[in-house]
């Protein structure tokens, strides 16, 4: 049916693909199908918006038009394959369970929308024990990638993968000529996996962040003169779509003040809550995933502003003299800021690992590796050098000790340090940076405090210790309120 019909109904199963939420993500997806020789299902609850998107777009393609969900699902060719792109929560319950009401045995629902993934691995099993396949299906890349090519990271039954997976494929960014997309896992895994890919997101702008904010009030710079510097750090190392938008943001001069725009933007960092989502599952696996956490309470700060209002011009003490030598510390900060990105995707891909492990996905770290390298906001050079290093290793502990990142890191270790000093003797924040500085130095110290700590959870909780010279799984407890004996436990 042509697109160029908005007052046209829907002719029985002419499409291979359907969409439902038109917003602009959806819109774009569904161009995005259009633009690839599919045929594509349009529904939406405002059907001016259908309508809209066919007066504008229609030439993309071939669409059907629907109004309601029944014309929706008697437009699609069995298996019918819908793809859902509303609000996360609620809204998408309710058009979950539209769409069931109307689709058959082996029909396949998916969710490309950032849902919770416990949400996905309930709505599962509930349209499993109905006869329906059900994905929950990550997709970054923003508008732009919607539109012209995401990555994309599909969950559900490995059945459903076989008729949806070459659609997704063939929408989704190539890189070298592999796509950008690959079934994660049963059930919940792609949310999963796209949520810690957020999380990740969230620490890489963080320490982005903080570069920008050591160059303007450690050396004085101009926004105009860091742009440059990032500019140049995009061709080296730290190439990623982050660190090139990053230039492309602070070049950009506000209309009406003929200031930077980055110095009137409201230094208040909005949150859709996929990042505290990762904070919060890392918490329960018992994962530290401590730039993820710096990045997401900084942006709680960020919008604290009673309390920031109320603590500006506090006594901050003696601070320190700015850098003498720019260039080297501009180079220090390059050093730091890659290093620090290092430790975020080793943070991440260990939390991956870990829910992999917890639920039983078997995820391929490599894999996301692989389909991160373009379409998603994340992308960057060095994810070649991740799959590399998970190739060599499936079972790798860590990125950390991988033979190019252990390089990496040790080549900007002093630089890294100089840095931290440097911003707290000048009282510039850093928590991203220091924090994966701590980090990294916690995993390389052969012991912690922590023996104390287990030391006093023994004394005043009777919780027991192990000793370093007694079989691992061996407890043992002090009689602390006694004669100060140990006993086994």
């Amino acid at each position: 049916m042509s697109s160029a019909a908005p007052e046209s109904k829907a002719t029985d199963g002419t499409a291979q693909i359907g969409v439902t939420g038109l917003a602009v993500m959806g819109s774009n997806i569904a161009r995005n199908f259009a633009r690839h020789g599919y045929t594509v299902a349009l529904h939406n609850r405002s059907i001016a918006k259908t309508d809209a998107l066919l007066n504008e777009h229609g030439s993309d393609g071939e669409f059907v038009r629907t109004e309601t969900m029944a014309e929706f699902a008697a437009a699609l060719q069995r298996p019918r394959r819908a793809l859902i792109m509303v609000k996360a929560g609620a809204p998408t319950d309710a058009v979950i369970e539209e769409l069931a009401e109307v689709f058959e045995d082996g029909d396949i629902i998916i969710d490309g929308g950032n849902a919770l993934y416990t949400d996905t691995i309930r709505r599962e099993k509930a349209m499993a024990e109905r006869g329906l396949h059900f994905v929950g299906a990550g997709i970054s890349g923003g508008e732009e990638g919607a539109l012209n090519g995401p990555s994309i990271m599909p969950g559900g039954p490995a059945e459903s993968y076989k008729s949806l997976g070459p659609l997704l494929e063939e929408i989704s960014a190539h890189v070298d000529g592999v796509p950008c997309c690959t079934h994660i896992g049963p059930d919940g895994a792609g949310h999963f996996v796209k949520m810690v890919h957020n999380g990740i997101e969230y620490s890489d702008m963080q320490l982005i962040g903080e570069a920008y904010q050591l160059l303007r009030d450690g050396l004085g710079m101009s926004a105009g003169e860091i742009a440059e510097v990032f500019t140049e750090w995009n061709t080296g190392d730290l190439d990623s779509f982050l660190v090139e938008i990053t230039a492309e943001v602070l070049q950009q001069t506000d209309a009406k003040t003929g200031r930077p725009l980055v110095d009137v933007i409201l230094d208040e960092a909005e949150q859709k809550g996929t990042g505290r989502w990762t904070v919060k599952s890392a918490l329960d696996l018992g994962v530290p995933v401590t730039g993820i956490a710096e990045a997401v309470f900084a942006r709680a700060l960020s919008g604290s502003v009673p309390q920031r209002k109320a603590t500006t011009g506090l006594a901050s003490g003696e601070l320190g003299e700015r850098p003498a030598d720019r260039d080297t510390f501009t180079e220090d900060v390059r050093r730091a800021l890659y290093a620090s990105k290092i430790i975020a995707y080793a943070q991440g891909f260990n939390q991956i690992q870990a829910g992999s492990a917890e639920y039983g996905w078997n995820v391929t770290p490599g894999d996301l590796a692989t389909i991160w390298r373009g379409g998603c906001i994340i992308r960057a050079k060095f994810l070649n050098r991740i799959k590399d290093a998970f190739d060599e290793d499936p079972d790798l502990p860590t990125l950390i000790v991988a033979p190019y990142f252990r390089s990496a890191i040790e080549e900007s270790i002093d630089s890294w340090r100089r840095v931290v000093v440097t911003a707290t003797r000048l009282g510039i924040p850093i928590p991203g940076f220091s924090s994966a500085l701590s980090y990294f130095d916690a995993l390389r110290t052969e012991r912690l405090p922590a023996a104390l700590t287990q030391g006093l959870r023994d004394f005043f909780g009777a919780h027991t210790y192990g000793r370093i010279d007694a079989d691992p799984a061996a407890r043992f407890h002090t009689l602390w309120s006694g004669d100060h004996s140990e006993v086994e436990a």
